[in-house]
């Protein structure tokens, strides 16, 4: 009886313990794109299949309880069918945590990767192997899982998410004789995923890993506390940015890192005085000088 209490005691605390991920997976298709009953058959499968690896493939060597699951939101947007089971468009990926001690959730990753082919066909298993490329798409999400993770991890302890950065890297590396668009150094534009997470683990780009902790940390954290403190936090980590803007301006980590936090800003700051607000502001238009007017918003 005692041993059978224990093997019980044991599979539930098992089954307690989750993956790393709490992904939601919504998949939509151009309103114009003709798709026949097969291949929506597909799409709608595809959608629990995307789902299943994300929530159920151990990412890390770590133990996470189903509350510390790292939400985040997959959206693909199917836009062609270039041939019967092969399916173009775009993805956007985002994630969020919790600010500490506080009910409220910050984004931490807003991107749109517009590179994404893959195949797909009814009743096909999706499965990501570690060091080898099988197919497309289990690369193109197991890359955005491990920078999810990365990204949580940073916000946490100073450049924590490194070997994270480091495994979806190693993605990009075993993706490079696939022929498929989004892995190389020489696409046009440099908005792809190899540079993505080269970018964030150059020295170049420490700054921004750096801003990322202190933000949430030190920013973020403690806005339950006092809230003036907090954003003068958020304020000076938002200034580690600037030396990467200045060297690389216009580039996608820094882009996408205020993309996620621009409206969390305007909200945070609007109950400060007129000096805070414009401090803020100039600081932002430094930033990321093409949203000029959106940040001219928290002046209104």
């Amino acid at each position: 009886m005692k041993i059978a209490f224990l093997v019980l005691m044991v599979f539930l605390i098992g089954a307690i313990k989750a993956q790393e991920l709490n992904c939601q997976v919504t998949i939509i298709t151009e309103a114009k794109l003709e798709v026949n009953s097969t291949e929506q058959d597909a799409l709608t499968q595809l959608k629990q299949t995307v789902t299943d690896l994300m929530n159920n493939t151990q990412w890390t060597k770590d133990k996470f309880k189903i509350e510390e699951r790292i939400n985040c939101n997959i959206q693909f947007q199917i836009n062609k069918i270039p041939s019967p089971g092969t399916f173009s468009g775009s993805i956007q990926i985002q994630s969020s945590r919790p600010s500490f001690n506080s009910s409220y959730n910050t984004v931490l990753l807003n991107y749109q990767d517009d590179d994404v082919v893959f195949a797909y066909s009814r009743n096909s298993m999706l499965i990501y192997a570690p060091n080898q490329f099988r197919d497309n798409l289990s690369s193109i999400l197991a890359f955005y899982a491990y920078f999810i993770i990365g990204m949580d991890y940073d916000s946490f302890s100073l450049k924590g998410g490194t070997p994270y950065f480091n495994e979806a890297q190693q993605i990009v590396s075993n993706a490079q004789s696939s022929n498929m668009i989004g892995w190389k150094s020489n696409e046009q534009g440099k908005r792809n995923r190899y540079w993505l997470v080269d970018n964030i683990l150059q020295t170049a780009f420490e700054p921004l890993r750096e801003c990322n902790y202190s933000y949430h940390r030190k920013g973020i954290d403690q806005l339950g506390g006092d809230k003036v403190k907090a954003r003068k936090a958020i304020y000076d980590a938002l200034g580690k940015l600037q030396p990467v803007a200045q060297s690389r301006p216009n580039n996608l980590n820094v882009l996408s890192f205020l993309s996620s936090k621009r409206n969390e800003i305007k909200n945070l700051v609007s109950d400060a005085d007129l000096k805070e607000k414009t401090d803020f502001v100039n600081l932002l238009k430094k930033l990321d000088p093409a949203n000029t007017s959106k940040y001219q918003e928290i002046l209104n």
